[in-house]
């Protein structure tokens, strides 16, 4: 027979310190990478021990797992909502303004995400050949639907994926560059009229 205690749910101490540890890791692996991120530096942002830290995690590819975890889930949604019933070109500019937003309100998960993909993928590759693939395959085809049907102006449904991505992560993962060509704090609302513009003009039958 198995174990009949209840588990213990964990206190709200210790869910405010997994937080915290993941909100510093996040910090220390979107700037220095899985490789030149280390315990300790994830401790002292996080304001605790070493002991205390791995008290909650086993060691730092538990921590990156878990942030990875969480953020393939924020960033597979966007992608989800394109609806095959909805009107083309709107839906086509609502997904660009939704990974806009990502971009926007979760700069430091971009960084995060594109430094694991620079460094070849080695923690997400099986999620990227299998959910990201069959996510992308399925809103390809409903693309493709559309502009079989004349409601788009054709385009390869892969590579307007690519350039969608391409296009709103920039802001996120270049951010500084981006301030400091444009003199700005708040690129975002010309970016989002910007790339409306541009993928209306490709697009438009």
């Amino acid at each position: 027979m198995g174990d009949p205690r209840p588990i213990k749910k964990p206190s709200r101490i210790q869910l405010r310190n997994r937080r915290r540890i993941l909100d510093a890791a996040l910090d220390t692996f979107s700037q220095f990478g899985f490789r030149g991120t280390t315990l300790d530096q994830i401790a002292k942002a996080a304001g605790l021990s070493k002991p205390n830290l791995i008290y909650y995690f086993d060691g730092k590819e538990a921590i990156h797992a878990a942030l990875l975890s969480e953020l393939l889930e924020t960033w597979l949604d966007p992608l989800k909502e394109l609806d095959a019933g909805g009107e083309p070109m709107e839906e086509i500019l609502a997904y660009v303004r939704r990974k806009l937003r990502l971009s926007q309100d979760f700069p430091r998960e971009s960084r995060l995400f594109a430094t694991e993909i620079i460094q070849g993928a080695p923690h997400i590759q099986r999620v990227l050949e299998t959910d990201l693939k069959t996510l992308v395959d399925k809103q390809a085809r409903i693309i493709q639907g559309w502009m079989n049907d004349g409601r788009l102006a054709p385009a390869d449904p892969y590579h307007l994926i690519f350039s969608i991505w391409s296009l709103t992560q920039h802001y996120a993962d270049f951010d500084t560059q981006v301030r400091a060509v444009l003199a700005t704090e708040d690129a975002f609302p010309a970016a989002e009229a910007y790339l409306e513009t541009l993928f209306t003009r490709l697009l438009k039958v």
